[in-house]
C-alpha cells in the first residue's frame, strides 16, 4: 500500500505512543507460525533475506532497504523462500490515546521505501541492543531511540523519492536538450518549461551530469559538432550554425577547448588519418 510519507509524520507528531516490546526474528530461530499478528501495530525493519507476508491477503516481501508496517490483529500469512535465509527486528508500539478511526495509519498495512542506509540499520541494532537492558534509563533510551529510528527511515524516504524525482527532471530536460540542441535553448526558458527554478535545475545536472545544464548543453552541441566535421564537407561556419552556435570564432574557441586543436585542424587531421 503506497502512503503519503508526509502525513505519515505528520500523524506520528500528534498521536501518543511508546514501544511495547522488540523481537529479532531469524529463519533458524523457530519462530512459530502465527495466524494473525500481535495485538499491538508494529514496524518491520528487514536486516538479511527475504521472507513474505500477507497482511489481511495484501503480500509484502521482508528485505533490506525496506520498512513494513502491521496493524493488529490482521489476518497473516506466511511464505518462505527455498534456501533463503532471513532475519528482521520488530518494533511492536502502543497508542496511549482512544483511535477509532480505521483510517488511521496506525490500523493500515503499508510499505516504506527507505533504499540502502547503514545509519537506519545501526539505530535499529541500537534499540534492539537498548531494549534488552534492564532499568529506567533503558527504558527511557529505547522510546527516545525508537523515535530516532522512524524520524531516520522518514528522511531517507523522503530522499529517496527526491532522488528519483530528480533522475526524472535530468532524464525529460537531457532529452529534450539532445533533441532540439541547434535550435536557440537557454536555460532559464528550459526551467520555465519545466516548471523549475535555475537553481534547481543546475543542481539536478550536477548531480546527475556532474556539470551544470548550460555546459552539458555547451558539450552536446560541440559532441554533434564533431560528428557532422567527420561525415559531411560542410564549412565551419555553417557546421557551427547547425548546432545552435551562430558565432563561428565562439564555436571554433570552444571545441579547440575541449578538442585541444581548432575544428579546422580537426577535420584535416581525421582526413589525412581516418584510422
Amino acid at each position: 500500500m503506497d502512503i503519503d510519507v508526509n502525513q505519515l509524520a505528520e500523524h506520528l507528531a500528534h498521536i501518543p505512543f511508546q514501544v511495547e516490546g522488540i523481537y529479532r526474528y531469524a529463519s533458524n530461530s523457530g519462530v512459530p507460525y502465527a495466524d494473525y499478528t500481535d495485538a499491538f501495530p508494529g514496524f518491520v525493519f528487514p536486516l538479511n533475506g527475504k521472507i513474505q507476508f500477507h497482511f489481511n491477503g495484501t503480500p509484502y516481501i521482508f528485505s533490506p532497504g525496506k520498512i513494513v508496517h502491521g496493524g493488529a490483529k490482521m489476518k497473516l500469512d506466511q511464505m518462505n523462500f527455498d534456501n533463503m535465509n532471513w532475519e528482521y527486528i520488530l518494533v511492536l508500539y502502543r497508542i496511549c490515546n482512544s483511535e477509532p478511526q480505521e483510517a488511521s495509519f496506525s490500523h493500515q498495512h503499508f510499505e516504506l521505501s527507505t533504499g540502502h542506509s547503514p545509519r537506519l540499520i545501526e539505530l535499529v541494532m541500537r534499540l534492539w541492543h537498548v531494549y534488552n537492558q534492564r532499568g529506567g534509563i533503558s527504558r527511557f533510551q529505547t522510546e527516545m531511540l525508537f523515535r530516532d529510528v522512524l524520524n531516520e527511515a522518514l528522511l531517507c524516504v523522503v530522499n529517496r523519492q527526491n532522488s528519483c524525482e530528480s533522475h526524472i527532471l535530468f532524464e525529460r530536460v537531457s532529452s529534450y536538450i539532445h533533441e532540439h540542441y541547434y535550435q536557440s535553448l537557454t536555460i532559464p526558458v528550459l526551467a520555465e518549461q519545466y516548471n523549475v527554478n535555475r537553481n534547481r535545475l543546475s543542481y539536478v545536472f550536477r548531480k546527475h551530469a556532474g556539470m551544470g545544464p548550460a555546459e552539458y548543453l555547451l558539450k552536446y552541441r560541440i559532441n554533434m559538432a564533431q560528428e557532422m566535421l567527420f561525415n559531411s564537407d560542410a564549412p565551419v561556419q555553417q557546421i557551427a550554425q547547425a548546432v545552435g552556435m551562430d558565432d563561428p570564432f565562439y564555436f571554433s574557441r570552444v571545441f579547440k577547448k575541449q578538442f585541444g586543436i581548432p575544428p579546422k585542424e580537426f577535420r584535416e587531421k581525421f582526413i589525412n588519418n581516418p584510422c
